[in-house]
């Protein structure tokens, strides 16, 4: 995905004009655009810090911060309060320290055979998860003649990640030898919960004993653990008695609630993905639009041509089941989803739609703009599913943010 990106002291104009989601950025905007709101996410942070009390936040920015762009996003993150950061793999980790990030940075999940050297250097801190991971990390460390910091995954009944039962026992006993041999500084415990969006499930409970348990494992095999997070967003925003030392969400920084069905949290969403108008034309009634002809003209209309499509991020599956936002009111999208075209109905008289204009696929849900937990809803699946979807030509404007890098 190709991304603009807004220097400390400049404005390009496409940033400018994208603060306002119904307008064009400019004559050379691009077809396909994901306006990113910086101010946005230090607005979520904020949100995320009052309620993790005295608990620190690490910001999620994992998967290229779930497609709205991993560095930008990590630097307003960080300005706005979130004390680290929390990545799935060692690229992106790396990724955020090259960019120039000294805030702590977590990476948590790695093949045994991985080549953590370079990570270690960069001062990338490392999850382990099984002895197998713990050797490497170790052979890695005295290879680069650095202490890797590490934190460990603890399994307490997600089953994916994570060191099993059967190997905790002796996994301490490593843990504590390689941490007296200055190979590893051992920093923290971690997990992950199963029924977080389910905030008073019992299986939630059960977990926190079981980490509970592990940490106390821990501090009887003379490890001295800094930091321990058990919180995702659901957790963070629902269950003050799972903050531990920090609190590790995810989601809930691009502005969508983790537990929809409780209301946004006061959560302002991040990413507004909209495209401009190729082609307005009129339709006869009987006429079909698209491929296969699924949708047919009842009457006489006026339909917009938008040059996106499944390449780009709109699902085949949301073939007339979503909405946009244009000419001041919403147009229904008609026929299939092509590779790189939809059609939205702008009625008989065209609604005054003309070429170049701007339409909007989902943005804040406020004023009758759709919001992603719509073609979530559509899609049978979850609002994470939508936003990490928008890729291919789609280009990313930054809007709002931090002067400069944290």
């Amino acid at each position: 995905m190709t991304i603009t990106a807004q220097e400390p002291d400049t404005e390009p104009e496409t940033t400018r004009a994208a603060s306002a989601p119904d307008a064009p950025s400019s004559a050379a905007a691009p077809q396909a655009e994901a306006v990113i709101d910086l101010d946005a996410v230090a607005h979520n942070i904020r949100i995320l810090h009052d309620h993790a009390g005295d608990a620190s936040v690490m910001a999620v920015v994992k998967a290229d911060a779930y497609s709205h762009g991993a560095v930008p996003v990590a630097r307003a993150a960080l300005a706005a309060g979130a004390h680290e950061l929390g990545v799935a793999t060692l690229e992106e980790g790396l990724e955020l320290k090259n960019a120039g990030i000294s805030a702590p940075v977590l990476s948590w999940l790695h093949t045994a055979d991985a080549d953590y050297a370079p990570a270690i250097a960069a001062g990338v801190e490392l999850g382990l998860s099984s002895p197998r991971h713990l050797a490497a990390v170790v052979a890695a460390a005295r290879r680069v003649g650095e202490t890797a910091t590490v934190t460990i995954k603890i399994e307490t009944g997600l089953n994916r990640n994570g060191v099993s039962l059967e190997e905790w026992d002796d996994f301490l006993v490593d843990l504590a030898r390689a941490e007296a041999e200055r190979a590893i500084h051992v920093k923290g415990m971690f997990s992950h919960l199963a029924h977080a969006d389910e905030p008073h499930h019992p299986v939630i409970d059960d977990q926190c004993e079981r980490f509970t348990r592990a940490l106390d494992d821990a501090k009887r095999a003379g490890l001295v653990v800094e930091a321990s997070h058990l919180a995702n967003s659901a957790a963070t925003l629902t269950r003050t008695d799972l903050r531990f030392e920090m609190v590790r969400p995810g989601i809930a920084i691009y502005g969508l609630s983790p537990v929809p069905r409780m209301g946004t949290f006061d959560l302002r969403p991040v990413m507004t993905f909209r495209s401009r108008v190729a082609l307005v034309k009129k339709v006869a009634a009987g006429e079909g639009v698209s491929y296969g002809h699924t949708w047919i003209a009842p009457h006489d209309t006026t339909v917009a041509l938008l040059p996106v499509g499944y390449a780009d991020g709109i699902p085949r599956a949301l073939s007339g089941k979503f909405e946009v936002w244009l000419g001041d009111d919403r147009r229904p999208g008609i026929g299939r989803v092509s590779m790189d075209q939809v059609v939205v109905d702008l009625g008989p008289d065209g609604a005054g739609v003309r070429e170049g204009d701007i339409a909007v696929f989902f943005g804040n849900g406020e004023q009758g703009v759709p919001h992603a937990q719509e073609w979530a809803e559509a899609l049978d699946t979850i609002h994470y599913e939508v936003v990490t979807s928008v890729r291919g030509r789609t280009v990313r404007t930054f809007v709002g943010g931090p002067d400069g890098p944290s």
